[in-house]
C-alpha cells in the first residue's frame, strides 16, 4: 500500500496554526497512537491541556513522550482507559475529574476494525462496545466537566463505512445472526453519527456541541486483522453502499492518507470557527458532509440513547443509570 495525501490537504498542524486554547482541557481517546497521537500533538500546540488516555500504558507513555519531543512546554496528563470495560470508564472519568473540573474538547477517537467475532468485559459485541458503547457511557460520566467549561465541543470518530450497515436494534452484539465484521463496523461507525446528533440535542442548550467525523483512509494500526481478500471485499462494499455499483471515491487497497493528514478533519472539529452555532453533523475533509440518512435520524439517535443507557445499566448496575 501507499500513503498520499493532495498536496492542499492540510495537517493537524496547518488547522491549529493561530489557534490558542490557554487554560482549556482537551481528552483524548486512543491517544496512544495514529490519529489520537496526532490530535494529541496538534491540541498540545494550542497551550491547552491534553489529557491523553489509551489501554496500554506502555504505548501511552511511548506518545506522551513523543508529544514532549515535539511541543515544547506541552501540558500532558496520562489516564488509563479501557473502553471495553465499563469499570476502568468509570475509574478513568473519577480520575479525569480530579484533573480538571472541566472538559472544553473531548475527542472519541479510539477504536478497533474488522475484528474477529468477540466480546467486551461486559458481553457486548467487540466493536460495537468499543467504538460506540465504551464512547458513550465515558462521555455520559463527562457530562458534569463538559458543561462546566461553558463551551465544550464531542467529536466522535466515525467512517464512510457507516454506509455499510444501519444499527439492529433487535441485535447489536450479534447473538441471532451470523457475524459479519464489515457491517459489524458500519453499524458501530453509525451510531457514532447517530450518538453525536442526540448528544447534540441534549447539551446545546449547556453550550456543549457534538461532531461525527470522517478521518479519510488513513494507514494506521487498525487494519491489522485486514487480509488482501478483505480489502478487495472491501471495496465491493464500498461501491455498493454507495448504490451505482462504481468504483469508490478512494481505493482503500491503494490510497491512504498519513496520520497527519487524516486528523486534520477532527482537529478542525475541535477547534475551528466556522463551526460555532452548529452541532450532530457529519464532517470530512474538514466540512460539513452528508451522511447516510438513517445515521442522521433523530427519532433513531433518541432510541439508541434509551437502548445504550439501558444496556450499560444493566450490564454494570453499579455504576447507575443516567447521569
Amino acid at each position: 500500500m501507499t500513503t498520499s495525501s493532495a498536496p492542499s490537504a492540510p495537517t493537524a498542524l496547518d488547522i491549529v496554526e493561530g489557534v490558542d486554547l490557554s487554560g482549556k482541557t482537551v481528552v483524548i481517546t486512543g491517544a496512544s497512537s495514529g490519529l489520537g497521537r496526532e490530535s494529541a500533538r496538534a491540541l498540545a500546540a494550542t497551550g491547552a491541556q491534553v489529557i491523553l488516555t489509551a489501554r496500554d500504558a506502555a504505548a501511552l507513555a511511548d506518545a506522551e513522550e513523543w508529544v514532549r519531543r515535539q511541543v515544547r512546554g506541552a501540558l500532558l496528563s496520562c489516564v488509563h482507559l479501557d473502553l471495553a470495560s465499563l469499570a476502568s470508564i468509570a475509574t478513568a472519568a473519577a480520575e479525569i475529574g480530579e484533573l480538571t473540573p472541566a472538559v472544553h474538547v473531548l475527542m472519541n477517537n479510539a477504536g478497533v476494525m474488522f475484528t474477529p467475532f468477540g466480546h467486551t468485559v461486559e458481553g457486548f459485541e467487540t466493536q460495537f462496545g468499543t467504538n460506540y458503547l465504551g464512547h458513550f457511557e465515558f462521555t455520559r460520566l463527562l457530562f458534569p466537566a463538559l458543561v462546566a467549561a461553558d463551551g465544550a465541543r464531542v467529536v466522535n470518530l466515525s467512517s464512510e463505512g457507516h454506509r455499510m450497515s444501519d444499527v439492529d436494534f433487535d441485535d447489536v452484539n450479534w447473538e441471532r445472526r451470523g457475524y459479519d465484521k464489515f457491517a459489524a463496523y458500519g453499524a458501530s461507525k453509525t451510531a457514532n453519527i447517530l450518538h453525536a446528533v442526540e448528544l447534540d440535542r441534549r447539551l446545546r442548550d449547556s453550550d456543549v456541541r457534538a461532531y461525527a467525523v470522517h478521518p479519510g483512509i488513513v494507514a494506521t494500526s487498525l487494519a491489522r486483522y485486514m487480509t488482501r481478500e478483505d480489502f478487495a471485499r472491501l471495496n465491493e462494499r464500498a461501491s455498493a453502499a454507495r448504490g451505482d455499483g462504481a468504483r469508490p471515491p478512494v481505493d482503500v487497497t491503494r490510497d491512504f492518507a498519513t496520520p497527519e493528514a487524516g486528523a486534520a478533519t477532527q482537529v478542525w472539529a475541535a477547534v475551528s470557527d466556522d463551526l460555532s452555532g452548529t452541532g450532530g453533523v457529519y464532517l470530512s475533509e474538514c466540512a460539513i458532509r452528508s451522511a447516510a440518512p438513517y445515521a442522521v435520524d433523530e427519532n433513531r439517535a433518541l432510541a439508541l440513547w434509551a437502548l445504550s443507557e439501558q444496556l450499560c445499566t444493566e450490564r454494570a448496575p453499579s455504576l447507575g443509570s443516567a447521569r
